[in-house]
């Protein structure tokens, strides 16, 4: 395992991602965050460089992932000026794990070509504990070769690995991901809200959501949660209303009448502005039952 490898955005998912590496025999040789403390604390915890320039970490590393927050943290990190992981990037290959627009990672390839590296799309439809043990499913992106090349490194980051097609593709597919998983979401938050309003007891709910056309993944991850009012975070609302919005503007651009993700969308954007944006996603129920924040 000789690729040296380097993270950019060591929150939750980053950092598990790092640890991951490390553990399966890579060597993790920097780490940088916009939030120093984290950074410096995971370099300290793994025995790599913390990077406080972006500079650094492409000298430090072959392969690069970036795990940023949004499209405006991604292109800076990828800047045309100044401090920015193309200088000295020639040969090098970047990771992009962040949820971001189709369009942003065809921007990112643009520029990493212009100075001699690659891209990956490197979309994750998992969350913080399958990042820690290596069980994301991974949707990539890019040119396949690329995708080859690094693809022992993702193996030992993901249970499910998927080449989706070209660049902005892997990014076309998680948004629809997401926009389905949020619709199921507040789907299930008014199914639960309604049912404890009939004076239903929601644990035998639950149970035949399970054996019914109701059920879903989102059941068997955020319902207890919902009827239990447990928010702590994996998938935060703000992330939700993020990739909801994304997931819209693409239906719009496609001249499609969306109404489901629009009012999916409506709710998120609503709980961020209740300032309940850091909750879990299943945080949509307290817009739903009565007697909560609604």
């Amino acid at each position: 395992m000789s690729e040296k490898i380097a993270f950019v955005g060591v929150g939750r998912m980053g950092a598990n991602m790092a640890r991951r590496l490390k553990e399966c025999g890579y060597a993790v040789t920097a780490v940088y965050d916009v939030h120093a403390p984290a950074a410096a604390d995971l370099a300290a915890e793994l025995g790599a460089e913390h990077a406080t320039t972006l500079v650094e970490v492409t000298a430090a590393a072959d392969v690069i992932f970036t795990v940023v927050t949004d499209d405006a943290a991604q292109l800076g990190v990828f800047s045309e000026t100044g401090d920015s992981l193309l200088v000295g990037a020639a040969g090098k290959i970047f990771v992009n794990c962040a949820t971001i627009t189709p369009k942003t990672h065809v921007e990112v390839e643009r520029r990493a070509k212009s100075v001699g590296a690659s891209s990956l799309e490197g979309c994750m439809a998992s969350s913080i504990p399958q990042a820690r043990n290596g069980t994301l499913y991974l949707m990539c992106g890019g040119e396949e070769p690329t995708f080859q090349r690094v693809r022992p490194i993702l193996e030992k980051l993901s249970s499910a690995l998927r080449f989706v097609g070209s660049t902005g593709q892997a990014a076309q597919v998680k948004a629809l991901v997401n926009m389905v998983m949020n619709i199921n979401t507040a789907a299930l938050a008014e199914g639960l809200g309604l049912g404890a309003a009939l004076g239903l007891d929601l644990t035998m709910l639950r149970e035949v959501f399970l054996q019914t056309g109701a059920n879903s993944q989102v059941l068997k991850t955020d319902g207890e949660d919902m009827q239990n009012r447990d928010h702590a975070c994996f998938f935060s609302a703000a992330h939700a209303a993020k990739d909801s919005t994304i997931a819209w503007v693409l239906g719009c651009e496609a001249g499609l009448n969306m109404p489901l993700a629009a009012a999916t969308k409506l709710q998120f954007d609503r709980m961020v502005a209740l300032g309940l944006g850091g909750l879990d996603k299943s945080g949509v129920a307290e817009l739903t039952f009565k007697g909560r924040h609604a």
